[in-house]
């Protein structure tokens, strides 16, 4: 059984690009652009990892990883961070919380796909 991936990213170009190299890397891809219902779709989906951009509609990426984190079936679920904004405040925010890693665009399909495995083995 493939490995399941969900994309949280408002950004047509950057899902587009992550779900390419994902797909072909075997995994399946499931994707999200906003983040009012963002949490209620990790917890339908229940994916073995999320992709999660800091800044998205109606709730910050950190507000739903704050979320994720302090609900008992999504509190180890591997998240990568997405960013534009690669300020040391916005690393130390993002650790604080729990993101698993933190990643600022632009970024390279190879540092993704090799984040992504080294999260889900």
């Amino acid at each position: 059984m493939g490995k399941h991936v969900l994309v949280i990213e408002d950004e047509p170009n950057i899902i587009e690009a992550i779900s390419f190299i994902l797909s072909r890397d075997g995994w399946d891809v499931d994707t999200h652009s906003n983040g009012h219902d963002a949490v209620q779709v990790v917890q339908a989906k229940s994916p073995d990892l999320v992709i999660l951009d800091v800044m998205l509609p109606g709730k910050s990426g950190y507000d739903i990883l704050t979320e994720l984190r302090g609900d008992a079936g999504t509190r180890d679920l591997p998240v990568l961070m997405l960013t534009a904004r690669g300020q040391s405040k916005d690393r130390e925010l993002a650790e604080k919380i729990g993101a698993s890693r933190f990643m600022t665009k632009p970024f390279s399909n190879a540092e993704v796909l090799e984040v992504v495995r080294q999260l889900v083995p």
